[in-house]
């Protein structure tokens, strides 16, 4: 089994994930009032934040020294939470200079992701969806594992409480948050 002790790295030989639809019917929709525990203690309902908000959900953080799920590097899209994080993190400043917002969501319990806020050092929240409430809600799409179930990759770029943009797939996961960037300064351009 691979570990997951450089996290920071993509295996070159990572499936690509496929556009199978599961998302097409998300731009548009407004998002349902559901409260989300965030790492910094307190709960945030996305569909309450004002302005523009990045919401980039992710399958899992690793840990190091700890093994992935069986299988997790051969699903298409499944390994690169940590790369996806720092990319993310990276960009914060400039992010928060065009006045969005930015959070990460998974299923992840609230303190498995607070101990990747830690590690990573990453200046925004993590949301813990671990009732699986707002995925269902807007039927995000999923892939299950040793009977744990996760969200696909994907970023939301939300306005006003209606999601305005959907990234997905999202591969490379690290190329992710440059890409949402310079859609938005598309956006800001016009």
């Amino acid at each position: 089994m691979l570990r997951s002790d450089n996290l920071h790295e993509l295996p070159a030989d990572l499936p690509v994930p496929v556009d199978d639809g599961a998302c097409d019917h998300l731009p548009g929709k407004v998002l349902p009032w559901i409260r989300l525990m965030s790492t910094s203690g307190h709960s945030v309902v996305l569909a309450d934040v004002p302005g523009r908000v990045i919401v980039y959900c992710y399958p899992r953080t690793g840990r190091p020294g700890e093994d992935p799920p069986p299988g997790w590097n051969q699903i298409p899209g499944a390994r690169g939470c940590t790369p996806q994080s720092c990319a993310f993190r990276d960009l914060h400043a400039q992010l928060k200079a065009l006045g969005v917002r930015l959070y990460g969501l998974s299923t992840q319990e609230s303190d498995s992701q607070r101990e990747a806020v830690a590690r990573l050092h990453l200046p925004f929240e993590l949301l813990s969806d671990s009732a699986m409430e707002f995925t269902g809600a807007l039927q995000l799409p999923t892939f299950a594992i040793t009977s744990t179930t996760f969200i696909k990759r994907l970023t939301l770029v939300i306005a006003g409480g209606r999601i305005e943009k959907v990234f997905y797939p999202v591969f490379p996961p690290d190329a992710n948050a440059r890409e949402v960037f310079e859609w938005l300064l598309s956006k800001e351009a016009v």
